[in-house]
This record gives structure tokens, sequence and C-alpha cells, in this order.
């Protein structure tokens, strides 16, 4: 018999261990988590990260434990149970975008990291919410309301992928996919002490994904353990002809990241840390000296850690951002796309005035551009030209292998205060990969995010080293309002 709470925080290797010894099976998963779901999401502290729930997933689990018993095994996700930010298109489910005038939409086909993951067998359990069209950082949505940080209910979970990043915290499943445009990946895999990676742009397809910066947009995985987001990784990569930027990265692919980890990879790794990132104020210090302290135990692991400092590195990171310049053209071209879409452009959406009102200003600020070429426009991407170059530059003359900051210069707020992370437009900027790790806590228990930024294609180092700062001792707890079920 299986005990009460067998899922959790168990990764998804002890997970397949479980199920391949005949201890448990693929459908016992999903139970298991639905009943954590139903313990937590909309009750106890009601973190509120599901929107939808798969009615078919307890069938797709019996089909996988079918496969199972007659010989067949996909690979590691076989039979694992896993979330779907609510801005991947899904053909059994609908994709809101977090926002009530895309409630019922329902794409005809599977995105294709959707597609990959169900091949590999994995079971969509269900779809997590989101800050409304991707447009925010803490997780608010006309649709949804606010969703909350099990580390503590009264305060933001980070966003735009927060639904997610809470679910897999929470062990509502054994892993997640979120999207990442300008830190939505990376900012609540730091809120809530997981990993979260950002690839090279194109090392996966966007076909399926709810725009919202084509230069910018990635989607990719989080999870509580490395193994398990390199797990995801394997999954998803690969090269779609309906997102061409794949084909060109088809070649830095290698045949596993989970296969190439390293247990030791800091040893002698040369770690530029950027100063001016850390943040000063008052609120700021704890964060900064959290990731110092983690720095310091990097050092301690064998890497070398050295100061550098990028000139008007503030500037050009500020200026790359070009999502005010593509979303409006990017989310037209998304649901023309679709048959049964219900609106066809931002300016419908923003005349149903069914938005958060939190949401109103930049929404409109996004629908005023006419032309998707502008002056303005073209300043942007020359900002991240410059950005690229000189981060490039600066990694090549100091024979550095990544640099580091806090993924955020404060704690995650109270629910409904403000929240700005200006670090997060560092990768997306220059098109480099960065991953999320956790740092630490602050002395009110909230978790505190380490990000490093690699080299183009560089997503197998970033992982090694994230595996060696876990397997040394890591900094994730679980979340003490969402325990394990009695």
């Amino acid at each position: 018999m299986q005990p009460e709470d067998f899922v959790f925080e168990r990764s998804i290797a002890e997970l397949q261990d479980a199920m391949s010894s005949g201890r448990s099976t693929s459908h016992a998963l999903v139970q298991a988590y639905l009943r954590r779901i139903a313990a937590y999401d909309q009750h106890g502290p009601a973190v509120n990260s599901i929107i939808t729930l798969n009615p078919a997933a307890a069938a797709q689990a019996e089909a996988l434990d079918h496969e199972r018993r007659s010989g067949r095994l996909r690979g590691p996700l076989h039979g694992i149970p896993i979330l779907l930010k609510d801005n991947y298109d899904t053909a059994d489910m609908p994709t809101s975008g977090g926002t009530p005038a895309l409630a019922g939409l329902q794409p005809e086909r599977d995105a294709f990291q959707v597609r990959r993951l169900r091949q590999a067998g994995a079971v969509i359990l269900g779809k997590t919410t989101m800050h409304e069209l991707a447009c925010g950082i803490t997780n608010i949505s006309a649709l949804t309301g606010a969703t909350r940080n099990p580390y503590d209910p009264g305060h933001v979970p980070g966003g735009s992928s927060g639904g997610t990043a809470v679910a897999v915290a929470a062990s509502f499943a054994a892993a997640g996919m979120g999207s990442d445009t300008c830190g939505s990946i990376r900012i609540p895999a730091a809120c809530q002490s997981l990993v979260g990676l950002r690839i090279t742009p194109g090392l996966a397809s966007r076909s399926g994904i709810m725009p919202l910066s084509p230069s910018q947009d990635v989607g990719g995985p989080l999870a509580r353990t490395v193994r398990d987001l390199a797990i995801m990784l394997d999954a998803t990569v690969g090269p779609d002809p309906d997102d061409p930027a794949t084909l060109a990265a088809a070649d830095h692919i290698p045949p596993s990241y989970l296969a190439q980890l390293e247990p030791d990879a800091l040893g002698g790794a040369r770690i530029g840390v950027l100063p001016d990132l850390f943040g000063a104020q008052p609120e700021e210090l704890e964060i900064s000296d959290i990731v110092r302290q983690a720095l310091a135990a990097m050092r301690d692991l064998g890497a070398r850690i050295v100061d550098v400092h990028i000139a008007g590195l503030a500037d050009m990171m500020r200026n790359s951002n070009v999502i005010a310049h593509e979303f409006k053209f990017a989310l037209a071209a998304y649901l023309s796309g679709q048959p049964h879409a219900p609106v066809k452009s931002l300016a419908e959406i923003l005349r149903q005035q069914r938005h958060h009102e939190q949401l109103d200003a930049v929404l409109r600020l996004r629908d005023l551009p006419q032309t998707p070429d502008s002056p303005a426009y073209d300043a942007a991407q020359a900002a991240r030209h410059a950005l690229r170059a000189a981060v490039t530059a600066c990694m090549q003359q100091h024979r550095l292998d990544a640099l580091a900051y806090p993924v955020l210069r404060t704690a995650p707020v109270a629910i409904g205060t403000p929240m700005s992370g200006p670090n997060s437009q560092l990768s997306p900027g220059t098109g480099l990969p960065a991953i999320a790790i956790p740092a630490g806590y602050t002395r009110l228990g909230l978790p505190v995010g380490l990000e490093l930024l690699g080299r183009a294609y560089g997503e197998q180092s970033l992982l090694n080293y994230a595996a060696h700062w876990e397997l040394a001792g890591g900094r994730r707890r679980p979340p003490p309002y969402t325990p394990a079920l009695g």
C-alpha cells in the first residue's frame, strides 16, 4: 500500500522507480497529485495555481500503465504527471493566456513542446495560472485572481509563470512548463526555491505558445531538482519546421543533457559577479548579502569568483527590451491562426474592459504602435546588439564561464504591491541562456534566487554548475504551507 502522500517532494527518478518496481502506477500518481491539489490549491492556504484540470488525465495514465505492463517504456517521463502554463496550446483543454477575453479559446492542436512531452510519455495533469497575457511578474489576472506563494500566502509567487512555479514547489506535479520573455521562468523559480532555465532562443520551439515578444520569447521547464530539469529539457528541445529558429539551433543540442550532468563542474569555473545588478537600497541589502554568501560557498566548491564591470550596463538592459514594440502584432498573428478565437486583437481585449485593472496602463501602451517597424523599435534592436557585444566582450576579456547576480533585488513582495525585476532583461536582451537556482532564504523565510548567465548554447554548463551546487547542499527546502498530507 502506498503511503498517504508518497508524491510529496519526490523526483522524477524516484517516481519512475516506484512505477518500475510495481510499488505504484501512473494512475496512482495522478490521484495522489489530485489529492494535494484538492487540499491546498483552493483550500488551506488556497495558493490558487491551477486554472484547468485535465479530465482525461486518469485515463491517459491508465493507458501508459498498460504500455508499461506490455513492455513498452518511452523514457524517463513515462507516466509522469506534469503541468503546463496556460499559454501553451492544448487540443484537449482551453488556452486562456490568463485573460477573460480568451477564456473560451480552444486550440485545434497541441503546442510543439506539448506534443513532445506527450510522445515522451508525460501525463498532462492540467494547466496553471499566469500573469494575465504574461504582462507582469506578480501573477495577477482578471480571470483567476492572485496566485499565492506557498512559502507565505500573503506574498506573490513571481510571474508570469507563477502558477507553474507554485504547483511544482507545492508538489502538485513532478515538474512543469513555463515561458520566459523577461524573467517569467527565472523570477518565479527564485520566488519558489526552484531551478528554472531560460534557454538559448531556438533550442525549443515556440510554436503553439501564446506570444509576448518573438525576439525574446522562449518556453521551458521549472523543476525542484536539476536532474528533473534536464529530463524535461531532453524531452522538449529539438527542431520544428513551424519555428525556423529551431532549425539553426539543432546542431547545438547534445544527445542528452541528463546523461552529461557533472557533479563537480564548479571546480575551476570562472564566474564573474556583476555588482551593478546588486541592490543597495535598505530592502535590497538582505538579498545582496544572501547571494554574496552563496557565491562565497561556490568559491569553497572550487569556483573562481571575480567582480567585473560592464560600462553602461543598466541603460543597455533597459533600452534592449522590445516587448512594447512586438506584443500587439505578435498576439494578433497568433489569434489569426486560431479559428475559434473569441477576439482577434489586443484592441478587442481592451474594448471588452475585462482585463485586470493593474494591467490597463501597460496594455494600452502596448496597443499604441501602428506598424511593426519604427525608429524606436530599430533603436531597441540596436541596444540588444550592443548589450550582447558588451557582455560577450566582458566574458572573453576575463575568460569567464558565467556571470552571476541576484534574480531579483528584493524578496517576493506582498500581494497587491508592485514588484520590479530589472535584472531579468540581461538574458533575453543578449540572447544568452541563464539558470535560476536557490540561494537561500530571508529572515522571514522567503526564497532568494541566484542567476547564472552562460555563453550561447551553454545550457549544459549551466546545468552542471547547478547540479554541483545542488549536490553540495543546495538551498532548497519545501514550502511550509503545503506540507505532506497526513
